[in-house]
């Protein structure tokens, strides 16, 4: 069998792999002159890498330890040694940043607990396999994560902390998701306050040298059966098999496997069609701009800092302490919901002097960088987007029971179609698997009907 993968990501090198070990034919093709997709490195000094995309992993993601094991990665901690710093007003002026010790923001508890308590209530009713068909599904899916703020959330401390929190966890404005994608994802993830630990959650670890090693690791594996640079145009079947035209020519299979995210998937030409779209108008990119500031050492532990920090006014809206072991200090910012939008549009010194100017105020003392990085992934062509698609109202009724359905040839594989990890690299590894097995039982019963 002869299968074609489109996207050179996480997911479609996963599937890649999957089927070359079965001694299946393979071919990928990847739109970027490099691999990882949504996992991209970038060299912050001589030697030193640190993640502009995907990064943190923890001990419920499996399959991810598995794929690191097999290809002699490692894992460091995620370091939170030393108080956090919280600047967290409640008007447009920018208040005096305050010392925390842990990560519990200076706010009313009783407020942040209420919030907590109403999201894992609507998250516990969400049908994690199939979640258009979760009880209450339709009017869940219609009313946006902003609504449901508006109608639900009282305290001005929770207000206040509800847009942050999720542009953290999703990197999503709450008007730009359903209520049923939002309970969703933090399910899908292993629950809000897993997905929001660093010890013993999903922000646990990061992998040794960047996360976009696993990925080249994947591709070295291939050698010469992934292609760069060849953007797909069309992807054609017919009763022999199916063509995948691209811009630099056409390659023919028995199958393909799409592994792109939803909106980039609907601009490829399918014939015949696809029965119906894979995203919406209501389909948001994941709205992040990662920032990486660089410093000759982490000087923010010697102030007894951990490099975690929160604020209600941007760019930065969080802070992490992303330094390699024993090398340059990286704190790296998270810009992500409306934030992202505007800082985006920023000219790229405007952009510097903005998050150098609010890190100097979050971490006093704090020099010039000798390192600036902004990775901007809205803009992005090949990913629109990032952490992942964010499903706004209506999406998941329409497009949720497709998601994973072939289309004759066509299987289909991204974390955006996994309902195990929606949105990080342990989603989108499973479905790289789960897309992989598709295909080849597909092949196998076409075989025996023959």
């Amino acid at each position: 069998m002869r299968v074609l993968v489109v996207g050179a990501g996480l997911a479609g090198l996963t599937a890649a792999n999957d089927l070359a070990a079965q001694g299946e034919d393979v071919q990928v093709l990847e739109a970027r002159d490099r691999v990882g997709g949504r996992m991209h490195g970038i060299e912050v000094a001589e030697g030193s890498w640190a993640d502009a995309g995907a990064a943190y992993l923890g001990e419920r993601h499996t399959e991810l330890l598995a794929l690191m094991a097999e290809t002699d990665l490692k894992a460091v901690s995620t370091t939170m040694d030393g108080a956090s710093r919280f600047a967290l007003g409640q008007d447009a002026r920018t208040p005096d940043a305050q010392s925390v010790p842990g990560r519990f923001p200076p706010l009313s508890g009783v407020a942040l607990g209420e919030l907590f308590d109403l999201l894992d209530e609507v998250t516990r009713t969400i049908r994690v396999d199939a979640p258009w068909l979760t009880p209450d599904a339709e009017r869940l899916d219609a009313t946006t994560a902003a609504e449901w703020a508006e109608e639900n959330l009282r305290h001005p401390d929770a207000r206040l902390f509800f847009p942050l929190f999720l542009g953290e966890m999703m990197a999503a404005a709450p008007a730009d998701v359903s209520v049923l994608h939002m309970a969703f994802y933090l399910r899908s993830g292993g629950g809000l306050r897993y997905l929001n630990a660093f010890a013993g959650g999903a922000q646990e670890s990061r992998i040794d040298g960047g996360a976009h090693r696993l990925c080249e690791a994947l591709a070295a594996r291939l050698g010469d059966r992934v292609r760069l640079a060849e953007p797909v145009l069309a992807v054609e079947q017919d009763d022999d098999g199916v063509t995948v035209r691209t811009e630099g020519g056409a390659y023919r299979g028995d199958t393909v496997i799409i592994a792109v995210p939803p909106v980039l998937a609907d601009r490829i030409d399918f014939r015949p069609g696809l029965p119906a779209p894979r995203s919406s108008d209501r389909t948001a990119p994941g709205c992040a701009v990662k920032v990486h500031l660089v410093h000759p050492s982490p000087l923010w532990r010697d102030m007894g800092l951990s490099g975690w920090s929160v604020s209600s006014d941007g760019p930065l809206l969080s802070t992490v302490d992303d330094s390699p072991p024993g090398g340059v200090g990286v704190l790296t910012g998270f810009v992500t919901g409306e934030e992202a939008r505007r800082y985006a549009a920023l000219p790229p010194a405007e952009q510097r002097a903005a998050a150098v100017a609010q890190a100097a105020r979050l971490f006093p003392g704090l020099p010039e960088p000798i390192g600036f990085h902004v990775t901007n992934w809205l803009d992005e062509p090949y990913s629109r987007g990032c952490y992942a698609a964010l499903f706004g109202p209506g999406d998941w009724i329409a497009q949720g029971p497709g998601l994973t359905r072939p289309h004759g040839r066509v299987h289909w594989a991204g974390t955006e179609t996994s309902t195990e990890f929606f949105g990080l690299m342990e989603g989108a590894i499973r479905s790289g698997h789960r897309a992989a097995a598709e295909a080849a039982d597909d092949h196998l019963t076409a075989g025996s009907a023959l």
